[in-house]
């Protein structure tokens, strides 16, 4: 007995001096019956656990507090206060700007605790993560893989606030961002289908107009070179002047028309080289029809002038 009492003493003795600064220590407590170590034990209930964790998290101590917040997840789990261990567990990324992997541990609460006094609180965080990724990725260079990893991240924080209320005030703002967010990246048909989700999605919704705006805008964008199959450019000017009718006061209905100019200007540029390659191919009767289109249809346009000169050299050669 003596024996035994004598090296089990030996051994508490040993860890708890080997322990030193980072208390890797082991102690007996009556009550289990077993040596516990203090760094991996859990407090006796939920409460003073969320409790414990939160003065770390208050002091700033973020290592110690998540660890304290994932023992209460791991030991009670079903309590009351496991949604907001979850919830600080998200947070803390998020204060270490560690934001899409905030947006996915936030989650977990909506996920895990569906019925949450959070959940409401967690899509506004999520919408307001996904907007500090926006403006993050909108300073870099547009020279980068739009393909590239970071890329689609912002896109899936949107369409999780979507998922997470479908109805709610952020959800259609979320859905035109993504439209805005894909604009941005050149990606011009798959912007206008995501605009599209707007007004089909959020036929009331104010940003039922800026959409129907961008729709056009994202057209006129498709339609930047002037070639010989304008159909692009056509629609895109048709979508700016339905916008106009309908909304003659609105502010953007201004950048509308200035729009609507400038597609003009690319309809005549494009009737301009058609003549240009008619005229290469001595094709004078068919080259002076295209620049009387230009003239005809055109007249504020810069090229209506040049098909006049052109009209009159042409008629010289085929008098």
């Amino acid at each position: 007995m003596r024996k035994y009492t004598f090296h089990t003493l030996l051994a508490a003795t040993l860890l708890t001096v080997s322990a030193g600064p980072a208390q890797a220590f082991w102690v007996w407590t009556p009550e289990s019956n077993q040596w516990v170590n203090p760094k991996f034990a859990v407090k006796e209930t939920p409460k003073e656990q969320l409790e414990f964790a939160l003065e770390f998290y208050e002091n700033k101590k973020y290592k110690e507090a998540t660890r304290e917040f994932k023992k209460l997840l791991k030991h009670y789990s079903r309590s009351a206060e496991a949604p907001d261990a979850q919830f600080y567990v998200a947070k803390i990324l998020e204060d270490e700007n560690d934001l899409f992997e905030a947006h996915k541990e936030y989650q977990k609460v909506v996920d895990r605790y569906p019925f949450s006094e959070r959940s409401a609180e967690i899509v506004e965080v999520q919408y307001n993560i996904a907007q500090k990724l926006l403006d993050g990725e909108l300073k870099k260079s547009r020279l980068r893989d739009v393909f590239s990893g970071t890329d689609y991240d912002i896109i899936e924080v949107f369409r999780t606030v979507i998922k997470n209320a479908p109805y709610g005030p952020l959800a259609a703002v979320s859905q035109y961002k993504i439209g805005l967010y894909l604009m941005e990246k050149q990606l011009y048909p798959e912007a206008r289908d995501e605009f599209e989700k707007v007004i089909n999605d959020y036929p009331n919704s104010e940003w039922v107009k800026p959409a129907q705006y961008q729709i056009a805008v994202s057209d006129a964008k498709r339609s930047s070179r002037a070639e010989y199959d304008q159909k692009v450019t056509q629609a895109a000017v048709e979508e700016f002047k339905e916008f106009v009718e309908v909304y003659p006061d609105a502010e953007l209905s201004q950048k509308a028309k200035s729009e609507i100019q400038k597609l003009r200007d690319k309809e005549a540029e494009n009737n301009f080289s058609i003549a240009q390659f008619y005229e290469k191919q001595k094709k004078y009767k068919s080259a002076k029809i295209y620049y009387q289109i230009v003239v005809d249809e055109y007249p504020q346009s810069k090229w209506s002038s040049k098909s006049l000169t052109k009209i009159r050299e042409l008629s010289r050669k085929t008098e």
